[in-house]
């Protein structure tokens, strides 16, 4: 888009030149939908706060196998691929997209910009990205992913690093949570927490029920297993 999905400021033409040149405001690099208003904010207070979000992470299954088996430049391609067909649908549903690392793309969604309904939504998209990458084709993924998506209270803002580098991060025992669950996901399978399930008013109908012992949790994790090669 050329505007801003949230505040509308113009991101292209003599508006967006404004914008920039008074304003200091482009497109995020989080969400390119949206503008960095935000970020300028937290870079200039270091702060952050507590919010309810829904994470959804998506990781490749069996990277370290196919690395193995191919050359570099081609497996960087397929990853590459993979970061693309995964933040193109976490941008669309007004995501942010907290890190690309190695094999997984992490991304959240809170109520101010993809609105109450954001566990549905982190729901849907985890969908999307399985679709993205082939999982409900006859033929089979073009690569393996598993999805993890959970609902919890973080905190995001602002962290500093040596040199007064700063950067936005997403903190807190929700995100390992999240991250536990994805490690779970087989190719093609979905790991919904019962928090997500619950605060998305999702039927249990279609889902398998599983508890996970999952590593540095001190309880048992309520969750439920979505396999988009079993709804086709």
């Amino acid at each position: 888009s050329a505007r801003c999905r949230i505040c509308y400021y113009p991101f292209e033409g003599i508006g967006g030149w404004l914008s920039k040149s008074l304003l200091g405001l482009e497109p995020s690099k989080m969400n390119p939908q949206v503008c960095n208003v935000c970020e300028r904010f937290a870079d200039k207070y270091r702060g952050g706060t507590e919010l309810e979000v829904s994470m959804l992470f998506a990781d490749v299954r069996g990277s370290t196998t196919m690395a193995e088996g191919i050359r570099p430049a081609e497996f960087s391609h397929k990853i590459n691929r993979f970061y693309k067909a995964a933040t193109n649908v976490l941008f669309d549903t007004n995501a942010f997209v907290e890190k690309l690392i190695g094999d997984e793309v992490a991304g959240f969604y809170t109520s101010g910009f993809a609105g109450p309904e954001h566990p549905r939504i982190a729901v849907n998209a985890a969908r999307k990205i399985l679709e993205a990458t082939g999982h409900t084709d006859p033929s089979g993924p073009w690569i393996p992913v598993g999805v993890g998506v959970h609902t919890g209270l973080a905190y995001i803002g602002s962290v500093e690093a040596a040199e007064g580098y700063s950067d936005i991060a997403i903190l807190g025992d929700a995100v390992n949570t999240t991250a536990r669950l994805t490690s779970q996901a087989n190719p093609g399978e979905i790991v919904i927490s019962e928090a997500t399930r619950a605060s998305a008013g999702l039927e249990p109908e279609g889902m398998q029920a599983r508890q996970f012992n999952l590593k540095g949790k001190s309880e048992v994790v309520d969750a439920w297993v979505l396999s988009v090669m079993d709804k086709e």
